[in-house]
């Protein structure tokens, strides 16, 4: 019976954590995540800055979704809407303490565009992955739904900025192998100098506070 009676207490106090941790999300908030993905994910974090000089190679927008926040992010073959504690431990949280997850929110002159841009955000839902990293070709990466829901929620007008995307290690000047065996076997050209966007350059956009 004791044993029993602890039992239920402690699913009481890890739900009341989880709780907790959910209730300090709000509609709008951007998850920064660092994920594991070999070579690329290398290479990526060589040419890439985030917040506080941090790597962060993914994100996804908290959305709510029957009255539960959820995210939604560009990842796998296609866009999909995911729990937070989901997005959490793809990167190896504990989803109590909630390390090695960037909490970004839009600042307070800004928060209008939120539900445009969730809802807009969830338009994009089954669309197909953009394994390419182009922009506008009908299929998205996980920064550029981002980035793109916050446009179409500012009249068609940036509001984060993109910039040159580059493959080539900073040392060598040369084209990083992964990279080139990853386009390789898409059968597609290195778009190297075209205009793209980040999680690293969302997470230094002066329009977001930092929350933890």
């Amino acid at each position: 019976m004791g044993r029993i009676i602890l039992s239920i207490v402690a699913t009481f106090i890890l739900a009341g954590c989880n709780n907790s941790i959910k209730s300090k999300y709000q509609e709008g908030d951007i998850l920064m995540a660092q994920i594991e993905c070999g070579p690329l994910c290398d290479a990526i974090n060589k040419v890439t800055e985030g917040y506080a000089g941090k790597d962060y190679n993914h994100c996804g927008l908290v959305v709510k979704v029957n009255d539960t926040l959820k995210v939604i992010e560009a990842i796998g073959d296609h866009v999909q809407i995911n729990s937070i504690e989901k997005f959490q431990k793809r990167v190896g949280d504990d989803t109590n303490t909630v390390k090695n997850i960037l909490h970004t929110r839009l600042k307070k002159e800004f928060q209008n565009l939120v539900p445009a841009a969730c809802q807009q955000g969830l338009a994009y839902l089954n669309q197909p992955y953009d394994d390419a990293f182009i922009l506008d070709n009908n299929k998205m990466y996980c920064s550029e739904l981002v980035f793109e829901a916050f446009k179409h929620a500012n009249q068609g007008k940036d509001i984060f900025s993109c910039q040159p995307m580059t493959y080539k290690d900073p040392e060598t000047k040369e084209f990083f192998p992964p990279w080139v065996d990853y386009y390789k076997d898409l059968n597609h050209p290195i778009p190297e100098g075209e205009l793209g966007i980040n999680p690293g350059l969302i997470s230094r956009s002066e329009l977001i506070e930092v929350l933890e």
